[in-house]
C-alpha cells in the first residue's frame, strides 16, 4: 500500500487530496497545525495528527514511524495579506518548516518523492503582454508570502541538487472550490447565501476591484495535478498549475446572478482594494500538460454552484 504524508492537512485542500488519496487506495497522514478549515471535515479513514512543521523534533519522528512514499507538503502560512500583518510567523513557517520537511526525508527516507506547494505569487507583478506566464519568467513576488514560496521552491531545488532528493514543485494558480475561505469566489458565495438566509440583512455584494483577472481552477483539479506531478513529472521540476480560461471578477458575478434566484446590488468596499493587486494572473499549463496529460474538466459554473450549496449545509 502506498503512504502518503499531508502537511497542512487542515487547509483547504488538505481534506480534498486526503479523500482523493484514500479512494485510490493510499493509507494516508494527515497533519494540522492552526488549521483554516473544521479538520473534523478530514476523511475518517486517514490518521490525523497535529504537527507544528516548524517543531523539528516532531517532524523527524512522524518520518521515522510512518515512512510514506510521498509527501504532499501543503503545510503553510498562505495568506497574502496575513503576511504583511505576520511577516515572521510566514517566513518562519514557510521557509523553516519546508527545511525540516526536506532534512527528515534527507535522514531517514531519501527514496520518498516530495510534492512542493510553490504559488503564482512568485511571479508577482506580470504584463498583460507576458501571460500567460511560463516558468522561465522572472519571480519578483510582491509581498512577504510570495517571497516565502520563492524561498521555498530554492530549498527543494538545493536539496535535489545536493542530495539527490526526489521533489517537483507546482506553482499554483487561482484554485477554489468547496471549503475554500478568504478568496473572491468564497467570499461572494457565503455573502449570498447569507443574504439568502437572511443571516445578512445588508442585500448588497462587497466587492473590491472587479476588473482584475484570474484565471481559476477548481481544487479537485488541482489535486488530481498533485498526485500525476509525482507519478508522471520529472523530479527536481517546478510546473505551473493554473485554470485555462480567465475571467475578470466582474464575470464572476455575472454567473453568480445565474445561479441564485434573487436579485443584488454591489457595494465596492475600500477594504477590499488591495494596495498591490496583479492586474492578471494566468499560468501556461504547456510543460506539465505535456509531461502528465493533465487536464482541468471542471467548469467555473459547477464550481461556483458547489460552492453556494456547501455554504447552504453550513450557514
Amino acid at each position: 500500500m502506498v503512504k502518503a504524508w499531508i502537511t497542512g492537512g487542515g487547509g483547504f485542500m488538505g481534506p480534498h487530496l486526503a479523500k482523493y488519496l484514500l479512494d485510490k487506495g493510499y493509507e494516508v497522514l494527515s497533519t494540522y497545525y492552526r488549521p483554516t478549515t473544521d479538520i473534523n471535515g478530514i476523511d475518517s479513514r486517514a490518521r490525523v495528527e497535529e504537527c507544528d512543521v516548524r517543531d523539528k523534533e516532531k517532524v523527524f519522528r512522524l518520518m521515522q514511524e510512518f515512512m510514506p512514499d510521498k509527501v504532499f507538503h501543503l503545510a503553510a502560512q498562505s495568506y497574502p495579506t496575513v503576511s504583511w500583518d505576520e511577516p515572521n510567523y510566514t517566513a518562519e513557517s514557510n521557509i523553516i518548516g519546508t527545511t525540516n520537511i526536506f532534512e527528515a526525508v534527507k535522514k531517514f527516507n531519501p527514496e520518498c518523492k516530495i510534492l512542493n506547494a510553490g504559488s503564482s505569487a512568485e511571479y508577482g507583478f506580470v504584463n498583460p503582454d507576458e501571460v500567460p506566464v511560463k516558468e522561465s519568467h522572472a519571480l519578483n513576488p510582491l509581498h512577504p508570502y510570495g517571497v516565502s514560496k520563492v524561498a521555498q521552491e530554492m530549498l527543494a531545488y538545493q536539496y535535489y541538487k545536493n542530495f539527490n532528493l526526489k521533489p517537483i514543485t507546482i506553482r499554483i494558480f487561482n484554485t477554489t472550490g468547496p471549503r475554500k475561505v478568504n478568496d473572491v469566489c468564497a467570499d461572494f458565495t457565503k455573502r449570498l447565501i447569507e443574504i439568502e438566509k437572511g443571516i445578512n440583512n445588508d442585500k448588497r455584494l462587497r466587492v473590491g476591484n472587479l476588473k482584475t483577472r484570474r484565471a481559476i481552477t477548481d481544487v479537485r483539479d488541482l489535486i488530481r495535478a498533485f498526485d500525476l506531478a509525482l507519478d508522471c513529472g520529472e523530479i527536481g521540476k517546478t510546473y505551473n498549475v493554473s485554470g485555462e480560461k480567465v475571467y475578470e471578477i466582474g464575470d464572476i458575478i455575472l454567473k453568480l446572478r445565474e445561479l441564485v434566484d434573487f436579485d443584488f446590488e454591489l457595494y465596492e468596499d475600500p477594504k477590499l482594494i488591495r494596495p498591490t493587486d496583479e492586474p492578471i494572473i494566468f499560468g501556461d499549463n504547456y510543460k506539465f500538460k505535456c509531461k502528465t496529460n493533465w487536464r482541468q474538466e471542471i467548469k467555473l459554473e459547477k464550481t461556483l454552484k458547489d460552492m453556494l450549496d456547501y455554504w447552504r449545509s453550513v450557514l
